[in-house]
């Protein structure tokens, strides 16, 4: 399997709502920079990740690249708080896993739900 189908199988996964299946992508020590800093590790990934595919209502690809060992998607997402979050994430796979993860997406529409719930 290419990056591209590594990166498309994870994605369909955790946008499916099953984590589990999605994980088994994942490499045990998977280096992954979000926009709060960096993860190290299949556990902290978890814990970064899983609580954010818990409020997805529906993922909609908007576009995705790759060749044997790096991927590229761009998505758009309606989660629970958010209409519309767009993200993307550029993706390194190695042996079938994935070992760096680049996630990018737009806190700003989450900053302003937050606010928009303060009291």
């Amino acid at each position: 399997m290419t990056a591209l189908d590594i990166a498309l199988a994870y994605h369909r996964a955790w946008t499916g709502h099953d984590f589990e299946a999605a994980m088994q992508y994942v490499a045990d020590d998977i280096v992954c920079l979000a926009p709060a800093g960096p993860i190290e590790g299949a556990e902290g990934f978890r814990e970064f990740m899983e609580p954010f595919s818990k409020i997805l209502l529906e993922a909609a690809l908007v576009a995705s690249y790759g060749d044997e060992s790096t991927a590229l998607l761009m998505y758009d997402t309606r989660t629970v708080p958010v209409a519309s979050a767009p993200g993307a994430e550029l993706l390194t796979v190695e042996d079938g896993r994935i070992t760096h993860l680049r996630i990018i997406f737009d806190r700003l529409p989450f900053a302003e739900a937050r606010a928009a719930d303060a009291p």
